[in-house]
């Protein structure tokens, strides 16, 4: 069975830790375990793209903390805090400070699950809007001949019949041409047509 995704549990609770390494783990998660944010924050650098799950009352660096310093840091990882009952308050600072959501303790299975669930997959739909916007943003950056020699390169033309179309020589077109590559940071043709194909300006 593939994995759901990497989870991230922080808590200094060893038998917390144990129930969410088992529980999340038979419910198709790649687990990994923290005993402190510390702990966490040294590896996070090394980590792959997945779900944090803390503890937010912790000795040392607490689940605040660990918000702030990642909120700090720009991480994309998206936070669920685990708070004690009725810890409202705390909960709603948390979110302020960047959560995703919070789950209070004794939670149900099925609840965290899918929150874990739904925080991966938002948190993935949200990386892929950035990097639309950001294309979006190199294609804005083209100046008027630019585009239209983009257009005519993913449509398949030579550069010919880009320059005879446009009415100006080929020599130009090259010209142009290796000024698309570099404002749209692509290697080669291919790259080009899969960033055309990601903005919308060409259909697959």
């Amino acid at each position: 069975m593939s994995s759901k995704g990497n989870v991230y549990v922080i808590d200094d609770d060893p038998t917390m830790r144990d129930s969410l390494d088992f529980l999340l783990g038979s419910a198709g998660f790649n687990v990994t375990l923290f005993d402190t944010a510390a702990a966490f924050l040294s590896a996070h650098a090394g980590l792959g793209f997945g779900c944090v799950v803390s503890d937010v009352r912790m000795p040392g660096i607490d689940g605040m903390d660990l918000l702030r310093r990642l909120k700090a840091d720009a991480s994309p990882l998206p936070v669920i805090i685990m708070t004690g009952h009725g810890d409202i308050p705390l909960a709603v600072e948390a979110i302020k400070l960047g959560a995703i959501d919070f789950i209070e303790k004794p939670f149900e299975d099925e609840r965290l699950i899918g929150m874990i669930e739904a925080a991966i997959q938002s948190a993935d739909h949200a990386k892929c809007d950035a990097v639309s916007a950001e294309i979006a943003s190199r294609i804005a950056s083209l100046s008027k001949r630019e585009r239209q020699v983009m257009d005519g390169l993913v449509a398949g033309l030579s550069n010919k019949l880009i320059a005879r179309e446009h009415n100006i020589s080929p020599r130009t077109i090259e010209v142009y041409r290796a000024n698309v590559m570099t404002k749209m940071q692509a290697h080669n043709l291919s790259e080009l047509i899969r960033l055309a194909l990601r903005a919308g300006i060409l259909n697959d």
